[in-house]
């Protein structure tokens, strides 16, 4: 029998290439969302596997429902990717964050406990549970979150790390930096970036309006990660692991390789705007991935640079599928 992966949080950028990656390895994959019935599932089927995956209507904030599919389809590995996951929208939304995040890592860890099933558990959490990094962050590295997503995966991670220790569950959490590719909404900077400088070059409009380009972060290929996230439950023990490049970039160095892209001078197009800071940001995400390399054997492959080319490749490829349709 194939192995079973449940995965909450199917429909999102990395629910849904996770789903593709494992799919390749002979799994048999179920997946969440809060009304199936009403799911476009449009990055499923940009990926062409809608039809092979089992969905499921869970609100992953509700323990009844977590419970019921958890029961139902009793799977061999679980993963949590369901939870808002915009930073700059969880200052608008705290609340609606904060209980996302962290009860729907509570009730998956909490239903597999009262179940008493083998099921391995990964817990997406990520980069802004350490706030600013001037130093790599490594797996040590005290938590210092300053937004409230940060502060909600902060929280889950901790409760998935005390499910592990009381009650001896597979369960771990994925500590990933900033990742992307094509399947990213446009709310998030880095698509928002390369769309606009698409539109640029197309002459839909004239300038990009951005908010502060002095940030660094970490930019990786999101289909490497979800390969790191499948690799933890094959691990011999639970485990957390920071998933990251090691390379930090400012923000204006991904501008100016997007708009060099598209043969244009970033600095013509781009305009500050003041409304598009939030009221706390983190000047510097830096990573040290070295324990993923020395224990899973698994390291970035493709670093900022082409980052941004896959990012604009996968722009314009949309752009000529969606030219394309009647």
């Amino acid at each position: 029998m194939p192995k079973k992966a449940l995965i909450f949080g199917i429909s999102g950028q990395d629910g849904s290439l996770l789903a593709a990656h494992l799919l390749k390895l002979g799994y048999a994959i179920h997946g969440t969302s809060r009304d199936k019935e009403l799911g476009i599932f449009a990055n499923l089927q940009r990926l062409g596997i809608r039809d092979q995956v089992t969905l499921h209507s869970v609100d992953p904030a509700d323990f009844g429902s977590v419970l019921r599919v958890i029961s139902e389809t009793t799977p061999d590995e679980i993963y949590n990717l369901a939870s808002q996951s915009s930073v700059g929208l969880s200052f608008d939304q705290p609340i609606q964050t904060l209980e996302s995040t962290i009860f729907s890592a509570h009730n998956i860890v909490d239903s597999v406990h009262r179940l008493k099933l083998s099921s391995r558990v990964y817990n997406a959490c990520s980069s802004e549970c350490f706030g600013n990094t001037e130093l790599p962050a490594d797996e040590s590295t005290p938590f210092g979150p300053r937004s409230p997503y940060g502060v909600g995966k902060a929280a889950a991670f901790w409760t998935v790390a005390n499910y592990r220790d009381a009650h001896g569950l597979f369960a771990c959490s994925g500590l990933l930096f900033n990742h992307d590719s094509p399947l990213r909404p446009q709310r998030f900077v880095t698509r928002k970036i390369v769309s606009g400088a698409a539109d640029i070059a197309e002459r839909k409009t004239d300038n990009l309006r951005i908010g502060n380009l002095n940030i660094s972060r970490d930019f990786g290929w999101a289909p490497e990660y979800v390969e790191a996230m499948a690799m933890m439950l094959q691990a011999d023990a639970p485990e957390d692991f920071v998933i990251a490049t090691g390379q930090t970039n400012t923000l204006e160095s991904f501008v100016r390789e997007a708009f060099s892209y598209f043969g244009l001078d970033w600095q013509k197009h781009i305009d500050f705007d003041e409304s598009l800071l939030r009221p706390i940001d983190l000047k510097c995400n830096s990573a040290n991935p070295a324990k993923a390399r020395r224990i899973l054997g698994w390291e970035a492959k493709v670093f900022m640079k082409d980052v941004v080319r896959l990012l604009a490749d996968g722009e314009l490829e949309y752009r000529r599928a969606a030219g394309a349709r009647p």
